[in-house]
């Protein structure tokens, strides 16, 4: 079974996200931090051996009180980050354990994730060595000038809208940080493409929101709710009901 290390880039400013007081990562939903919702299904997923969350210097103090107990009983380490995203990201490939052999970055702003994607970009990055989740472009698209007239609608046809996490054989991400040289790219993809070597697109969900603005926090609490469950949760105590049924689970139905 592979090894996989997780990196939760957790250091940008939220400079689009005015109306609370903390970072987007750092703001609740549903009674728990965005950044830990987008750590949930890497904690206790059976081929993750690392999970590493990357904040601003400026948060650091704040943030190890804050979550002190989470950090020590879920085992995840800290790295500061840097000045931009690639920078942060950079910074975590340097503390990976040395028994990983793929590595996935998943935005901290994306609290809403299921296991199942997970699991299927995972397999397609052992497969390919690169992988990302993302959704077909279904609007349209227009192009705009800088004066915010149209200029001409793209053609939709084979537009993706990527998502994370992104999902990089180890030597593969490694060689594309060593060759970045000033490029500062918005995703790990592009540096991976810049390599030459192919991404693998795997559909994920619209579920799986970015928080960017305070709205978005809305829409991911009623995403939450809509989330698919592995269908194992309902078995993993004997005496727990089955959230489908209501009934009482026994261990003769595992």
């Amino acid at each position: 079974m592979s090894k996989f290390a997780v990196i939760l880039p957790a250091a940008g400013s939220s400079s689009r996200f005015k109306l609370q007081p903390r970072k987007k990562p750092f703001v609740e939903i549903a009674g728990r931090a965005v950044w830990l919702r987008a750590a949930d299904p890497f904690l206790n997923h059976p081929q993750v051996v690392q999970v590493i969350v990357v904040i601003s210097p400026a948060d650091h103090d704040w943030f190890r009180e804050q979550y002190a107990p989470h950090l020590a009983f879920q085992n995840i380490d800290v790295v500061l980050g840097g000045a931009e995203r690639a920078d942060s990201v950079g910074n975590a490939l340097a503390r990976l354990k040395p028994e990983v052999e793929y590595i996935a970055v998943h935005d901290a702003a994306r609290p809403v994730l299921a296991v199942e994607w997970v699991n299927r970009v995972f397999a397609a990055a052992e497969r390919d060595g690169a992988a990302l989740l993302a959704t077909p472009i279904t609007s349209t698209i227009k192009r705009a000038s800088a004066e915010g007239r149209v200029v001409e609608t793209v053609p939709r046809a084979g537009l993706w809208a990527a998502q994370t996490p992104q999902v990089f054989r180890r030597g593969v991400l490694e060689e594309a940080y060593a060759r970045r040289g000033d490029l500062q790219p918005t995703d790990e993809a592009s540096l991976v493409e810049a390599l030459g070597h192919p991404v693998t697109l795997v559909e994920g969900s619209p579920l799986n929101i970015k928080i960017t603005a305070h709205e978005d926090l809305q829409f991911a609490e009623l995403a939450l709710q809509a989330l698919p469950k592995p269908s194992t949760l309902s078995r993993l105590h004997p005496f727990r009901d089955d959230p489908e049924t209501g009934l009482p689970s026994t261990a003769a139905d595992r």
